[in-house]
């Protein structure tokens, strides 16, 4: 809810990403603090950004900690309203069961920030501070980090404060309507009933109280970090840290993030990613239906799809990840169900060739989705959707147009064509109907919004594929 809000700020105020959303209210983020940035294994990934509770001066070696000078101006006045309906429909026909099953949810989150202060650090006599300053290289921290590879310090230069008591309210409404016999027999012929049509509504209204003086967005500058404890701080925008260690032929930076992908070509880069759709579609039908049943569950609620990734993440560069340190029950409980499904079905002694590697692909792509893309996909999730859909993201990745009325995308009527709008809007991609044919149109500075969104229904799909 709070990392939500945050994140809904810097999608209307920073457009450049400079600034990185806290994520909760109880999060220790202070000028001078260490943040560890993660590099991430796709390129079109975002990097993550795990707050220590730990300070620069913490790490410099010596007695004498540096002072810093701050300033503090005005940064705005913000207050926004996000809010998203979904409505769907699922009829079953059993041997001994009839079901229809209708639902609309909807919800509405509502951040009342207030004005909002910038705190910054004078980086010039931070600077003048620091020089000949050396870090203490033995620090369990440093040593930790640097083992990762593929994690950097950062430095928290910049720091967005509330400056009043504040809230973030969430109200969420949930109608069903279940119609017709669903009856159920168990091994000693115990039989359950339901012969009545019945509705259920559910209402919750969330109030998150926030005090002053709270973070909930900051900057970093990376460290650039030498074998012997000297470091440099990164200030241009271009240039990134790391940590130096010795090769066999020269020096060189690990945790350094990738060169970026020039232009990609969506086709191609979906070909490349082709193995691992196909492994996930060569599961058994009970495993993919679970995977696809569990994934859609996870896909309504953000929160908890950057938990699968960040544990997955972990498995596939060969660490262990602390499943008790995930808090929500339900969410430790549904984390531990997926790789129950997926580790038995590892690779021929890659990890790279297995199917949990291909499943870190699909939720790495699901994480990268936006909240409202992410909140319409979850609704798309039935096999012949699915199959649609993937119909529309290889018309995506092609170019050209495709017909309604062939028998694939046969679903994509009425609310279901509504909602693909919406997804592939969300996702900078526009459908644009000429006739009873479809045409896929990119906007402005995609980005890897497509990409992400292709890789996402694709895989969706492979879990969905003759279910």
């Amino acid at each position: 809810m709070f990392a939500a809000a945050t994140k809904n700020l810097l999608q209307d105020v920073d457009r450049g990403g400079f600034l990185v959303p806290v994520p909760g209210p109880n999060d220790r983020i202070v000028l001078l603090s260490l943040v560890i940035k993660r590099r991430c294994v796709w390129f079109w990934q975002k990097p993550k950004y795990l707050p220590t509770d730990f300070s620069f001066n913490d790490v410099l070696a010596g007695d004498t900690p540096i002072s810093p000078v701050v300033t503090e101006t005005d940064f705005l006045k913000y207050s926004g309203m996000f809010s998203d309906t979904a409505k769907g429909k699922a009829e079953a026909n059993f041997a001994n069961a009839n079901v229809v099953l209708k639902g609309r949810d909807a919800s509405r989150l509502q951040s009342s920030f207030g004005c909002l202060k910038r705190e910054e650090l004078d980086l010039q006599k931070l600077l003048r501070d620091s020089k000949g300053r050396v870090l203490d290289m033995s620090h369990d921290l440093i040593q930790q980090t640097k083992e990762k590879q593929r994690e950097v310090f950062g430095l928290v230069k910049v720091r967005i404060v509330t400056t009043q008591p504040c809230s973030v309210v969430e109200e969420v409404q949930q109608m069903g309507h279940l119609g017709g016999l669903l009856s159920v027999c168990g091994p000693k012929s115990t039989k359950v009933s339901l012969k009545e049509n019945g509705s259920l509504t559910t209402d919750s209204n969330v109030t998150l109280e926030i005090p002053p003086h709270t973070p909930i967005a900051y900057g970093l500058t990376e460290l650039e970090v030498k074998a012997d404890g000297r470091f440099e701080l990164c200030l241009m925008s271009n240039t990134d840290g790391g940590f130096e260690v010795d090769g066999p032929a020269s020096k060189h930076l690990v945790g350094a993030s990738p060169q970026p992908t020039p232009d990609p070509c969506l086709k191609q880069e979906l070909e490349k990613l082709d193995a691992h759709f196909q492994r996930l579609s060569a599961l058994q039908a009970s495993t993919r239906c679970s995977l696809l049943r569990s994934l859609s569950a996870a896909m309504e609620d953000q929160e908890a799809v950057g938990l699968l990734e960040n544990v997955l993440s972990q498995r596939c560069l060969g660490e262990s990840p602390a499943l008790e340190d995930v808090q929500v029950e339900a969410h430790r409980r549904s984390i531990q169900a997926l790789l129950d499904l997926v580790e038995p079905h590892g690779g021929e002694g890659k990890m790279e060739d297995s199917a949990l590697f291909a499943l870190y692909l699909i939720v790495s792509a699901l994480d990268e989705l936006t909240d409202s893309c992410l909140a319409v996909l979850s609704s798309c999730c039935s096999p012949s959707v699915l199959q649609a859909l993937d119909l529309l993201a290889q018309c995506v990745a092609e170019g050209g147009g495709l017909s309604l009325k062939g028998a694939g995308l046969a679903p994509l009527t009425g609310e279901i064509y509504e909602k693909t709008e919406r997804l592939f809007s969300g996702s900078r991609v526009l459908l644009k109907r000429v006739g009873d044919t479809v045409e896929a149109e990119f906007q402005q500075q995609p980005g890897h919004r497509p990409l992400v969104l292709c890789i996402a229904i694709r895989g969706l799909a492979a879990l969905a594929n003759t279910l």
